[in-house]
């Protein structure tokens, strides 16, 4: 009976020192990380100063974010008003003349504001016609060829 109390005493000792040496362990690692971390600060530097130093540069992060969504913006606006659609329609103003060198051009912005410049090459002469759009509409009468030239640009901004 005294026999399997003491074997009883070793294996509940065996047990707690295992759980001590795990615990040991344990805190041997924790430690090292601990000392890995504090390590990289300087000697002359403490924890507090470095998270107010890395607070200061995630303030200027987010005051440069705002400026650089302002400049997004005014960018944007710039955008919409440029030519950015643009439809263009070769053709043959006269029977006695082929190669189809003349064209009508339309340029428009995102509001469909811009201009069509009507080139009408002939033999003898070669003209050159611009008309002003607004809205998508002209305030002069367009041709078939500066109508299909406008279309066109108009079909660009929906795609």
């Amino acid at each position: 009976m005294e026999s399997a109390i003491l074997i009883g005493s070793i294996a509940v000792n065996v047990v707690l020192t295992a759980i001590i040496l795990l615990f040991i362990f344990k805190l041997k690692n924790i430690e090292k990380h601990y000392s890995e971390f504090i390590s990289k600060f300087n000697s002359d530097e403490n924890i507090e100063n470095t998270f107010k130093e890395i607070e200061k540069m995630v303030n200027n992060v987010n005051e440069e974010n705002k400026i650089i969504k302002s400049n997004y913006k005014s960018l944007e606006k710039q955008l919409n008003e440029c030519f950015q659609n643009i439809g263009i329609v070769k053709y043959d103003a006269f029977d006695d003349v082929g190669s189809k060198l003349s064209f009508a051009i339309a340029l428009l912005d995102n509001k469909d504001n811009g201009f069509i410049i009507n080139s009408v090459y002939g033999r003898s002469s070669s003209n050159v016609y611009a008309k002003r759009i607004e809205n998508g509409n002209s305030l002069q009468t367009l041709s078939e060829e500066e109508i299909s030239a406008l279309n066109k640009a108009k079909e660009l901004k929906k795609i």
